[in-house]
């Protein structure tokens, strides 16, 4: 596809957009938008206005105004200043075409959401947590506004719905779709020790078990899981599952995933049916793997693949000999994309969004899957239940991707919904968190939209 020609009104305006959260995926985009023609993002907010003017700074953007109202973000506008904010509020009303929302927090990715929506603008969502909750009805919102509510492209969520419905449109059929987890599991051959997100340890006898050689790939997966003590499902994994799974309605065939411990290589023999040798039930799935690989070599840098069925045996031989990975039995292949830019790509679906109208994930996401919240310790009543760190995980509690529920006392609690929330009653490790063990905020953005969300009942 020729870039230029699908964004033919490139270059005819300048698309002003607003960056709300300046860290990581925040400040790439800032950074990278100085060098895009037809782009322009002078507008950042972050917890306080001094951030956001620091981050704004530290990329280049001179004559920055602190602004505390909405009156004096105009008259900075108006003089052709940047702006540096505390609150999206105080910047709603300006003339931007887009509003980025990259907190990661999720109670304010659905406020800042629910703003730039009703001031009549495209919302571009960085913030997964928000989007797996309320990500629909979000989208719903906008639509009847007349703007369009996206995921993102330099994240993984909308880079692999891209890649998906290309091999669909190519005629592909589609075995398993996912992603590689955030960090590589780098093995050491002359230590006997495993790397990953700067944490070295033991892994006595896993050289054994590096190549698979003709043993069963279930036995070889457990084989490494079991010598790696590292963990090996991540909650931020899942969560963007979830937003691919309510745009592609595609599910995984088991709740927490298989996250195998894999090569690149190997990747069209493990996400394959277990019929054909493979770890999944049925065809369709999405999961997630542990990208493993040597000192030195490639990584897959987090980025997204589909497996797909060889349908002419000589075509997909012919492949194999040019280097794509084919499964030994050569009944499955993966197609790869080994990469997710953050901001530094952002800007094709900032394009999409305010040149040509549409998102970079479906036309109308609905909800099919959620993220639920999984007890791995005794949690006792009283314990207040926070997401925080890095990767936004509650301490004792990971994910679990279950069929979407209406909030009931009986069904799992989506996990974001129970960041902030206390516990009414002993919940015992092993088990589901159900939203009648928690004390819900009923008057928090985020739950006013999930309420919305479980009220329609047609998503046609």
């Amino acid at each position: 596809m020729n870039h230029h020609r699908y964004f033919a009104g490139l270059g005819a305006r300048t698309v002003e957009c607003a960056i709300v959260g300046t860290g990581g995926f925040g400040r790439s985009f800032l950074a990278q938008a100085r060098h895009v023609k037809g782009l322009s993002c002078r507008v950042a907010v972050d917890r306080d206005a001094a951030t956001a003017a620091k981050v704004l700074a530290s990329v280049g953007v001179a004559d920055i105004a602190e602004c505390a109202d909405a009156a004096a973000a105009r008259a900075a506008w108006d003089a052709g200043q940047a702006i540096a904010a505390a609150d999206l509020a105080v910047v709603a009303d300006l003339p931007v075409d887009v509003v980025l929302e990259a907190t990661g927090n999720p109670e304010a990715g659905a406020r800042h959401a629910r703003l730039a929506i009703q001031a009549g603008r495209h919302v571009v969502m960085v913030t997964k947590e928000t989007d797996s909750v309320a990500g629909p009805i979000l989208a719903r919102m906008a639509a009847e506004k007349g703007v369009v509510c996206s995921p993102i492209d330099g994240d993984q969520p909308s880079l692999l719905i891209g890649l998906a419905t290309w091999a669909q449109v190519c005629g592909l059929r589609i075995v398993a779709a996912g992603k590689s987890s955030e960090y590589d599991f780098v093995y050491d051959p002359a230590t006997d020790k495993i790397t990953s997100n700067g944490v070295t340890v033991d892994a006595p006898g896993f050289g054994d078990w590096l190549d698979a050689g003709d043993r069963p790939w279930a036995e070889v997966i457990a084989a490494r899981a079991r010598l790696v003590p590292l963990p090996q499902r991540a909650v931020p994994d899942l969560c963007e599952m979830v937003v691919v799974a309510n745009a592609l309605d595609m599910a995984p065939d088991r709740p927490d995933y298989h996250a195998p411990i894999a090569r690149i290589t190997e990747l069209a023999d493990l996400m394959a049916p277990v019929a054909d040798g493979g770890l999944l039930e049925g065809n369709g799935q999405l999961d997630v793997f542990n990208c493993l690989r040597l000192p030195g070599e490639p990584s897959f840098a987090g980025g997204v693949f589909v497996t797909v069925a060889c349908e002419d045996d000589e075509t997909w031989a012919m492949l194999r000999d040019k280097g794509h990975v084919v499964a030994r039995n050569g009944r499955t292949a993966m197609i790869g994309l080994p990469r997710h830019l953050l901001g530094m790509e952002a800007a094709t679906t900032v394009f999409e969004v305010a040149l040509l109208g549409v998102s970079s994930g479906a036309e109308k996401p609905r909800p099919v899957m959620d993220l639920t919240a999984h007890a791995d310790a005794d949690l006792p009543a009283g314990s207040l239940l926070v997401a925080e760190g890095h990767h936004h995980t509650i301490a004792n509690v990971s994910g679990r991707m279950t069929p979407a529920r209406a909030l009931s006392d009986d069904a799992p609690i989506p996990y974001y919904l129970l960041s902030g929330c206390r516990l009414k009653r002993d919940v015992t490790a092993g088990q589901m968190i159900l939203c009648g063990d928690v004390e819900l905020d009923t008057g928090s953005e985020l739950y006013r939209l999930r309420a919305a969300q479980d009220a329609v009942t047609d998503w046609s």
